[in-house]
């Protein structure tokens, strides 16, 4: 779910704690079968799959780690997956061990104060743990700042390549069945990408406002403050989301309603999505930019 937006950080912890980190492989078509298999069948693709990669995972290590992220602002909260992410593995596997702990900032429970308790499970040294917590959160921050930099870098060239905004969260972006073969089909047909998960979280959460003033889901209103915000330096938007996701839905409709100076595309994956189909409307829809834009197409 998170690995692709926390890892850095979370690894960087375990390691500091002189654990061995095993990550499960790239999500394939196994995977996916085994948490089809798992999920009641109303939910989403990206839980179907997280609960294939903890199957995968759940007789080769100790402990599966499970952080619970509720809120991370007052009067925000995640998607409800997330809130319940740590109840529905224990309740899927019998006997599976956990490393758990709850961020939620309403009730005072701080990122901070449970790591340190995850941290008081795998060592009885504060000052071990406090030093992991410390070098796990500069090895996020510096990996944040490198992509940010590296994308604000690219979009200072103006050079007339085309440009397109991918809006996803990153478990979908960067999952290896899921975005990944959206991302490398487009870098093809000669399509330079820029991430609205790629940005300053605080700007982006000011630019929000901009399209809803209201927005609940923390991650939803990054990524629309990241789209406010990038949208002028684009081509043409494509939304990506996982079947059935109730939060994705409403508010890519309402960044359809809000915003009409640009193309969009909104593609949603499932468990059955067939390649074929995708290539054929993400090429229709790059060959309707280079119109747009004034390029013969190839």
């Amino acid at each position: 779910m998170l690995y692709h937006k926390y890892h850095f950080f979370w690894e960087e912890f375990l390691r500091s704690l002189g654990q061995e980190v095993v990550v499960s492989p790239e999500t394939n078509r196994e995977i996916i079968g085994k948490g089809v298999n798992l999920a009641v069948d109303e939910s989403c693709l990206s839980l179907k799959i997280y609960l294939g990669h903890v199957d995968y995972l759940k007789d080769k290590v100790d402990f599966i780690f499970i952080p619970r992220i509720v809120s991370l602002y007052k009067k925000e909260n995640l998607c409800v997956k997330f809130m319940a992410l740590n109840d529905i593995v224990r309740n899927t596997f019998d006997g599976l061990k956990t490393l758990e702990y709850t961020t939620h900032v309403p009730t005072f429970r701080y990122d901070y104060f449970g790591l340190f308790s995850v941290g008081w499970q795998l060592t009885h040294n504060p000052f071990l743990i406090i030093r992991a917590i410390e070098r796990a959160r500069k090895a996020q921050q510096n990996q944040q700042d490198k992509l940010l930099i590296e994308q604000e870098n690219k979009l200072k060239d103006k050079k007339d390549d085309l440009r397109i905004l991918i809006v996803a969260h990153p478990y979908t972006t960067y999952d290896a069945f899921l975005g990944a073969p959206i991302i490398n089909f487009l870098k093809k047909q000669g399509v330079e990408l820029v991430f609205a998960d790629i940005v300053n979280e605080k700007e982006a959460r000011k630019l929000s406002k901009n399209i809803s003033t209201d927005l609940y889901w923390t991650y939803n209103k990054e990524l629309v403050g990241a789209l406010e915000k990038y949208r002028k330096e684009v081509d043409g938007i494509i939304f990506i989301m996982t079947f059935p996701c109730g939060p994705d839905s409403l508010v890519i409709n309402l960044c359809q309603n809000k915003i009409n100076d640009l193309p969009i595309v909104v593609i949603t994956l499932d468990e059955l999505q067939g390649e074929a189909g995708l290539k054929t409307r993400l090429e229709s829809f790059v060959d309707i930019l280079k119109i747009r834009k004034g390029k013969a197409i190839k």
